[in-house]
């Protein structure tokens, strides 16, 4: 018997999406249910919603959550907000999902397919491509970002131990210089006993970092950036670390803690303290405390800013993929 697809909301999908995640090939927040449904609600209008599912019999092998907007049929979400996007589908399936995946594309009157921000090891990269082909698109596939990631050991010593000795020698000299100023200390703001008050003291540090993410900040992605805290506070999920001077938030930044690894979301900081170096000690202090908290991995996300690296991160591709008829 062949793949049965179904249509589905996420009302009807949800359960059964939160339960497939950890067998999924790509599992990270980004490809949740509760991120994809915030970011529809916020943004979604315009757009034609098509999640499909795929099920071997009974079984629940992979969910296709696209949408499609004047003949372009592409995930459901945005690059700006997403760093990762790909289909969900369980380990081991992917021959027979990406070939119903074909089925079903074959339904649907669209003339270009854009997915972005394919993590390198997904199987969407191994299989659509020439299913597409033999349905008569041109596909390209580019490597157009990065996500440098720091697999993390045991300890914070092992950590600074495995850094390049000039990275290692600067945070230490760093962290020793920040400690001779005024009570500097970093926490975790509890959204849940503070409500949005740490989310305005973060929007302003993050508009104050940089022109660039001052015009980012538009009220719609301040509204959408409380929505996903409120969701993911409330799954434990969501974290928000402060660093303190002189008893002034200098610098903030958004974690999110799932699976086995903290990704950072965003960031800001006061540039009147950036003789401190206080942004990059915000960081820094954040995968201390992933450690602590035995994750595995401090995911920077999209970018290929300095610090990242310096604090010992390594590149992982993200691709484009773009099959037009």
């Amino acid at each position: 018997m062949g793949s049965i697809i179904r249509q589905e909301t996420y009302e009807s999908i949800w359960s059964e999406w939160e339960s497939i995640l950890p067998s999924c090939s790509t599992n990270t927040i980004f490809v949740t249910p509760w991120w994809q449904k915030v970011w529809w609600d916020n943004f979604g209008q315009g757009n034609e919603l098509h999640i499909s599912s795929v099920r071997d019999g009974d079984r629940l092998i992979g969910i296709s959550p696209l949408m499609l907007s004047e003949g372009v049929l592409t995930f459901a979400g945005d690059r700006d907000l997403f760093d990762y996007f790909d289909f969900l589908v369980t380990e081991g399936d992917e021959t027979a999902f990406y070939s119903a995946l074909g089925d079903h594309l074959a339904e649907l009157d669209f003339h270009t397919l854009d997915l972005t921000s394919l993590p390198q090891s997904s199987p969407t990269l191994r299989h659509l491509p020439e299913i597409m082909r033999q349905m008569g698109f041109s596909v390209s596939l580019d490597e157009k970002e990065t996500t440098p990631v720091t697999y993390l050991p045991e300890t914070w010593d092992e950590y600074l131990g495995g850094l390049r000795k000039k990275d290692r020698h600067e945070l230490r000299r760093k962290i020793r210089r920040l400690e001779k100023a005024d009570s500097p200390h970093q926490y975790s703001c509890q959204l849940a006993e503070t409500g949005d008050g740490c989310m305005q003291d973060f929007f302003r540090l993050l508009r104050a970092s940089s022109d660039e993410k001052d015009g980012f900040l538009t009220p719609e992605r301040e509204k959408f950036f409380i929505d996903v805290a409120r969701e993911l506070t409330a799954r434990d999920q969501f974290k928000l670390y402060f660093l303190e001077v002189e008893g002034e938030r200098v610098a903030g930044c958004i974690c999110f803690d799932y699976g086995q690894s903290y990704l950072l979301y965003n960031s800001g900081y006061n540039p009147e303290y950036s003789k401190l170096s206080v942004g990059l000690i915000n960081k820094a202090f954040s995968i201390q405390a992933a450690i602590e908290e035995g994750r595995e991995s401090f995911n920077f996300l999209k970018g290929n800013e300095r610090y990242k690296y310096d604090l010992g991160a390594q590149d992982e591709s993200l691709f484009d993929m773009m099959a037009r008829r």
